[in-house]
Order: C-alpha cells, then structure tokens, then sequence
C-alpha cells in the first residue's frame, strides 16, 4: 500500500469518523489538526464571505461561502491523492509529506480573498494586492500559521510558496497542477458548488468521479494528465465551465451589479485604507463602503446593490466579436482607467444629444478584463500505446470551446445606464454613432 493511504485524513475518507457534511451530500473528514486549522480566526472569517458575491442578486440562492467551498476543495485533494496513490510514477515523487502540504494548501487556497475580490482585483488598481499575495500575512503573522507549524510540522513559508509562487521543483509543479490547473480541485468544487446554489444544471453536467479516475501524470512527469477514459468527462467539464461563464458568472444583470461595484470602488480607492478593509466580512465591508460613499455618485451605485431595494443598472448595448467588432475589440481588454474615461465622455455626448445632463455614474461601460481565463490544455494518456496528446488534438469540442479562447465568446463589452435613463437612449437612433464618438474622444 502507497505511503499516501497513510496520511489519516486520506484513510478517513472511508472510515467516515469525525465527518462534517457540506452540500451535496457530501462528507468531509476532520481530524484534529483539521479542526485546529478550520477553527481559527482567519479561517472563520471565510464563513462570512460569499463565494459568489454579487451573483446572489440574481440568482437568490447563490450565497453559499468560501468556507464551504474551501471545505470541498479540501476534500477534493484527498480523493486525487487517494486516486494517485495508486499510480507508480506519481509516489515516486509525492512523498507522504508532500500529501500533506497540499491538503494544507487546498484547505487555506482562499484565506487571502476578501468580500467581491474578483471583481475588484478585476480592474488592476496599483493599490490593490493580489488575494494570493494578500494571504502572505494571515499565513505568516496569525495563529494560523502557529497551526500550520506546530500542528502539521510544515514551514508556513512552504504553504506561501504554493499558493503564490510559480514552482520550480519537479514535486511542487505536480502539486500546482492539482490546486491550479485544467483539472484542478478547485475548479472541480467550484463548478459543481456554484451550479448547486444558483439552481442551475449547467456546472453538474460532467462525471466527477470519472474524471478523478482518469488522473495520471502527464508525459513530462511534472503536472496532472488523464487516461483516455476520462475524455468524454474532460470534454464535459470544459463544456461545463464555457455555459457556467455565460449563464451565470457573466450573466448581463450580474455584470451590471459587478459594473457597478467597480465604478463605486474606483472612485472610492483613495479614500479607503485597503488593509484593514480586506480584512473584513462581507457585511462589515458594505458598511464602510456606504459610510464613505455617504451621499455621493458612489453612494447611488452602492444603494442600488446593498440598500433597502434593489436598483440595478439597465443594459442599453451589448458588443461581441459578432456584433459591431470594431467597438468589443476597441474597449475589451483595455485599462480600467480608460473604460471610465469613455463612459465619461458618453455621458457627455448623451447630454448634449438628449439636452440634459447625465451624471457621470449613470454610465457604465462594462468590458472582459485584461487577464484571460486559463486555456484548458491537458494531456491525453493512451494506455495500449503509452503516447499523450493534447486534449485538443483530439477534441473539436475543447479545440471550439477553449483553445479559441472562449472569453471573446462569453465575456462581452456592455453598456449600463440608470434605469431612468434606458428608455430614452434606447430610442437615440443610430446609438453605436455615439458609443464611437465617445471612444474617439478619449486617449488610450
């Protein structure tokens, strides 16, 4: 038997002793060093972040937390080693020890999120540091990492290098590709999870267990690879991941509240002392932003998020690779800075064509971020030849879906107004005119 079935949280996946349960169904085994990791400070505070944040706005039941989800993707890390344990090549290079800081890592790869983190980290402000960046210190400076050392008998630092530092050791790449990869735990979870609390299908709509035993590693010996009997599974959670993008992470109504977010946070950053706000919870967090919003542009889109009735954004334009390609590729991708600067000048331009002025909050212009999406590109394992080829080699699914970037098919560029401004401009003919006069009128 594999040293790694000696590791007592992966032998109690089947003793089932001193199990939690988690959504589906689901049992997560806590042993003490577990429970001494899972009650701290730091990672209590996971319990009062949503996963999903402002997602739930559309989709009512999505407010599950990044403490489930951590939970999962814990449990998700026992299961590829309890798989892996079984394959030569891996516990050549695995040893039992290293088992056992990728379940540290796995447990603790969301502690430096803060509430709405993806979307503020989205628009690549100077001040604002990495999540993986901001977890340095509660894994360094807190009780947690007197855990982690005492408790587990790991160097904190090496947890650090993990989650944040591109690997060079050939065992430290393996355990990258598990945590983030094409077949990685945590997209694993968070499909599935997300797909769950929204009360969707789309997420669950690939076999996770056929997939899980399907790992091996790849041709290199440096990352994770699937047999060929866990094609068909790959190809669905590639086709899983492009409609959770389209139908519920970039849904239009909650790029509109992430929009809107955006531009209050923006205008704010300078007045917020970042450290101790992204410390916060989620309810914590909303209570300064309103307080140092007060009664300004940035108070309007916070209220219509966070206040007694819930006022979202109208969409008046949408723009795709298909659809009026010259004004996507003119502000997809670009700065921050310079999307706000061109709803600036709409506004303007508006003001001038309906004869009244429009605020400049009451603009939002709305485009896929500068960083992509990872492409999903794993290798193939043919077992009667022992040849690996590219998933999409083999694939005109993945080959459409993800090697053709599906970001330039999901992520779209919009345009969102105050709800009392949508019905005239929509009735502005010849609108784009005005998107492009705008857009002329700003500097890159």
């Amino acid at each position: 038997m594999s040293h790694l079935h000696e590791i007592p949280e992966v032998a109690g996946l089947d003793a089932n002793v001193g199990a939690i349960r988690i959504p589906p169904e689901i049992d997560v085994p806590m042993t003490r060093r577990v429970r001494a990791l899972v009650d701290t400070r730091e990672f209590r505070r996971l319990a009062e972040i949503s996963q999903l944040g402002l997602v739930s706005l559309v989709y009512p039941a999505a407010n599950h937390t990044r403490f489930e989800h951590s939970l999962g993707v814990y449990r998700l890390a026992l299961c590829y080693l309890r798989r892996l344990a079984s394959d030569s090549r891996f516990t050549e290079v695995v040893r039992s020890e290293d088992g056992e800081l990728l379940l540290v890592a796995a447990l603790l790869h969301d502690l430096g999120h803060w509430p709405f983190c993806h979307a503020i980290e989205d628009i690549q402000l100077p001040s604002v540091p990495r999540h993986e960046l901001f977890a340095n210190s509660f894994l360094l400076e807190s009780e947690i990492g007197d855990v982690i050392r005492d408790d587990w008998g790991i160097n904190p630092r090496d947890v650090v290098m993990l989650l944040s530092e591109k690997p060079r050791e050939r065992v430290r790449r393996i355990l990258s590709t598990m945590l983030s990869g094409p077949v990685d735990i945590d997209k694993m979870d968070y499909l599935r999870r997300d797909s769950l609390h929204a009360g969707v299908p789309y997420g669950n709509n690939f076999d996770q267990n056929r997939l899980i035993g399907s790992l091996c590693l790849n041709e290199a010996g440096d990352g994770l690879a699937i047999s060929q009997k866990g094609k068909t599974a790959a190809e669905m959670m590639v086709f899983a991941r492009y409609v959770m993008f389209s139908e519920v992470y970039w849904h239009h109504s909650v790029r509109s509240a992430t929009a809107m977010l955006q531009r209050a946070f923006y205008q704010l950053c300078g007045s917020l002392d970042l450290d101790p706000l992204f410390r916060m919870t989620e309810s914590a967090m909303i209570t300064e932003l309103l307080a140092t919003a007060g009664e300004t542009g940035s108070g309007e889109l916070l209220l219509g998020l966070f206040g007694p009735r819930r006022r979202l954004y109208k969409r008046l334009a949408q723009y795709s690779i298909f659809h009026d390609q010259d004004i996507y590729t003119r502000l997809a991708r670009k700065p921050y800075p310079y999307l706000v600067a061109c709803a600036e000048k709409f506004a303007d331009v508006a003001s001038t064509h309906l004869g009244r002025r429009i605020p400049p909050h009451e603009v939002l212009f709305d485009a896929p971020p500068q960083s992509r999406e990872v492409e999903f590109n794993v290798e193939i394992h043919d077992i009667r030849t022992d040849t690996y080829r590219r998933l999409g080699d083999v694939s005109p699914v993945v080959r459409a879906l993800a090697e053709r970037q599906f970001d330039d098919y999901v992520k779209r560029v919009r345009i969102f107004v105050h709800p009392e401004l949508v019905g005239d401009l929509r009735a502005v003919e010849q609108l784009g005119r005005l998107v492009h006069e705008a857009i002329d009128g700003v500097e890159e």
